[in-house]
C-alpha cells in the first residue's frame, strides 16, 4: 500500500507526522522554568543520544562514511538546526508565540529564494501559490498576539526561518554529481552537539528540578522521531515544500493549547486554519489527479519516473535523483 503511493505524497505523509509530532514543543517550552542554558544543554543532550543512537542502529560501522557522503551538508544543517532550535528557545522566552510564529511562517518564503537562488531549484508556480495561502493563514491564526514583547525577541524570532530553511533546502539540494537527497538525519546529532557545547559553557550542565525534568524526559522522547521524520522528508521533497509543511505546527499547535489550556482560539484563527488546510489537500488533490489522467491517457509521466528512480535509489541507501520542480 505504501509503495503505491505517489512519491511526493509519502514525502509529504512522512514530513506532515513528524511536523505533528513536533506540535507540543512550544507548549512544553512554555511550561519550563529553567533558563534558556539549562533547558538547551538538556534538549541537545536528550535528543543527540536518541538521534546518534537511531543513526548507529541503522548504519552500524557505515556511519562515518554516511557522514562524510554528506559533504558540506554535513557542516550547514547541524550549525543551521542548531541555530533553529537556540533562536526558537530564546525567542519563545523573549517574545510571544504569535511574534514567533509569524516569523516562523517566513521559512517556506526564504526556502523557497534560497534554493532558486543558490542550488537552481525551480518551485512551480501552484507551489508559489500554496506558499503564499499558507503564510497569510498562518500569520492569521497569530494576529492577535503580533506586536507584543520585545524588539530583541522579533529579532531572534527572525533568526528561526533563515536557519530552517538553510537547513531544509541544503538537505534537499542537488549535488555537483547531479544527485539530491542524501540522508542528513546522520548529521543531526552533530546539530545537537552544537547546542550542548554552548549551553554547556554557559553553565547550564545542572540538574533541574523533578518537574522540568520530567518535561525535558517527555520532549527527549518524541522530539527525536519528529526532526527525523522531517529531515527525511527533505529527500522526497524541495526544502521550501518541507517548510510549507512545517506550517502546519502553527494549526496542531493552536488546537492543542485549546484542548490542553482552554484557551478558545479567535475566529482569525480558525480562518487562517482552514486556508492552511484548504491549501494543502488542494495541491495534493490536484498532483494526484494530473498522475492519473496522464496514466489513463496511457502517456509517460516522467515525474512518475523520476519518482521512481528515487525511490529506488533511498531503498538502496544511495542519494536520490533530483527532485526540483521545472515548469
Amino acid at each position: 500500500m505504501w509503495k503505491r503511493l505517489p512519491f511526493r505524497l509519502r514525502g509529504y505523509l512522512i514530513t506532515v507526522t513528524g511536523v505533528l509530532l513536533l506540535s507540543p514543543d512550544a507548549l512544553l517550552v512554555k511550561d519550563t522554568t529553567v533558563d534558556v542554558a539549562t533547558f538547551m544543554f538538556w534538549r541537545g543532550l536528550l535528543l543527540g543520544a536518541v538521534l546518534l543512537l537511531i543513526a548507529a542502529l541503522r548504519y552500524r560501522e557505515r556511519l562515518p562514511g554516511a557522514i562524510r557522503a554528506c559533504g558540506p551538508a554535513a557542516l550547514w544543517c547541524p550549525l543551521a538546526f542548531a541555530a533553529s532550535a537556540w533562536a526558537f528557545v530564546g525567542a519563545t522566552r523573549l517574545t510571544t508565540a504569535g511574534n514567533v510564529l509569524v516569523m516562523l511562517n517566513l521559512a517556506p518564503l526564504a526556502a523557497g529564494l534560497i534554493g532558486m537562488l543558490l542550488f537552481g531549484q525551480r518551485l512551480r508556480r501552484q507551489t508559489w501559490v500554496v506558499i503564499a495561502v499558507c503564510v497569510v493563514g498562518a500569520s492569521l491564526m497569530a494576529a492577535g498576539e503580533v506586536g507584543q514583547g520585545s524588539l530583541l525577541g522579533l529579532a531572534v524570532a527572525l533568526i528561526i526561518p533563515i536557519a530552517i530553511a538553510v537547513n531544509t533546502t541544503v538537505a534537499s539540494a542537488q549535488r555537483g554529481s547531479g544527485t539530491r537527497g542524501l540522508d542528513t538525519t546522520v548529521v543531526l546529532p552533530l546539530g545537537c552537539l552544537a547546542m550542548l557545547v554552548p549551553a554547556a559553557l554557559m553553565g547550564g550542565a545542572q540538574l533541574p528540578d523533578p518537574e522540568d525534568l520530567q518535561r525535558l524526559a517527555l520532549m527527549g522522547m518524541i522530539l527525536p522521531l519528529a526532526y527525523f521524520l522531517i529531515q527525511t522528508g527533505a529527500r522526497y521533497l524541495p526544502g521550501a515544500e518541507v517548510s510549507l509543511v512545517m506550517l502546519v505546527e502553527t494549526l496542531a499547535g493552536t488546537l492543542l493549547v485549546w484542548w490542553w489550556v482552554g484557551e478558545v482560539p479567535a475566529a482569525l484563527a480558525f480562518l487562517g486554519g482552514g486556508m492552511i488546510v484548504v491549501a494543502m489537500l488542494a495541491s495534493s488533490l490536484r498532483d494526484l489527479y494530473r498522475q492519473r489522467r496522464k496514466a489513463a491517457e496511457g502517456a509517460p509521466d516522467a515525474r512518475r519516473l523520476r519518482d521512481e528512480a528515487a525511490e529506488e535509489s533511498i531503498e538502496r541507501g544511495e542519494p536520490a535523483p533530483p527532485v526540483g520542480e521545472r515548469h
